[in-house]
């Protein structure tokens, strides 16, 4: 028997196609989800969205850890450059 949810087409809403998947929800917060007309698709979407950008920022930070900490002492050591001109 085939995979449905991999089976299942993608459309498109909006700049990124969506997909199909399966979750598996509290009983008691989808239903008062639905009673509030909360759309769980879009809601999920939503944070699932802000999730991977703010781990995606924090390997971005992790990685360039070694480097940032670099260039924040050559800027303690040597100021910054055309520092001296600056107006504010």
């Amino acid at each position: 028997m085939p995979n449905l949810v991999s089976s299942r087409r993608t459309h498109s809403s909006g700049p990124s196609p969506r997909r199909a998947t399966n979750l598996s929800l509290s009983a008691d917060t989808l239903e008062a989800a639905k009673a509030l007309n909360i759309n769980i698709s879009q809601t999920c979407d939503a944070h699932l969205r802000k999730v991977v950008k703010e781990e995606q920022a924090r390997r971005w930070r992790e990685e360039y850890a070694n480097f940032i900490a670099a260039y924040n002492e050559i800027l303690a050591a040597e100021d910054l450059p055309l520092d001296e001109w600056k107006t504010f």
